[in-house]
């Protein structure tokens, strides 16, 4: 996974509510093993139509609006806990989600998959939303190790993991987080036999 410690990008805004993973993701796209290729079906169903054409009303359609933060509304990812969900908005380009509230999987999933879900108050999700529909160049600063996120003059602390901070800074994984601790282990091993 890519290190995210501090970065600076745009906003995608997707102000609809109680975004279940099925939308995210639809069932009918989870045939791969692989991660690779989400991303091509993220929001399948709002993004085309039944013949694979691009609905234009849609905000991932409308290339005014870049970036790798996805401005969510309140409950994203919610419904099942199928990891393809984050695997899918990784594969987009999406590093972080701003919301008011995650599903508790989907938050995990997103954390395991190195996409970082910041978790702000409705009231700051809505100045944001506002700030990025008046000038699509909104630009967010997103600090982890400060635990900060700052757009439009507004800057909203938000709470992580330690352990799933660490792996974030460090671009790791579960595994590779076990693997960088590697000589720590075996000097631990060394001192008891």
């Amino acid at each position: 996974m890519t290190p995210l410690v501090t970065f600076q990008t745009t906003a995608i805004p997707l102000a609809l509510e109680n975004v279940d993973t099925d939308q995210i993701i639809p069932a009918r796209f989870l045939k791969a093993t692989t991660r690779e290729g989400f991303g091509n079906n993220l929001f399948r169903d709002w993004r085309f139509d039944q013949y694979g054409n691009p609905k234009p009303k849609f905000i991932l359609n409308d290339h005014t609006y870049q970036g790798e933060i996805l401005l969510a509304g309140k409950n994203f990812g919610c419904g099942s806990s199928r990891e393809h969900a984050a695997w899918a908005l990784a594969d987009y380009g999406f590093r972080v989600v701003i919301s008011s509230f995650f599903a508790d999987i989907f938050q995990g999933n997103a954390l395991n998959n190195g996409i970082l879900p910041i978790q702000v108050s409705q009231e700051v999700l809505d100045r944001w939303f506002a700030a990025v529909q008046k000038d699509h160049k909104t630009t967010f600063e997103v600090n982890l190790e400060e635990q900060t996120v700052t757009a439009a003059g507004i800057s909203a602390p938000f709470d992580i993991n330690p352990y799933k901070k660490v792996c974030l800074m460090n671009g790791y994984d579960d595994i590779d987080y076990l693997l960088n601790l590697k000589p720590e282990i075996e000097a631990f091993e060394k001192m008891r036999t």
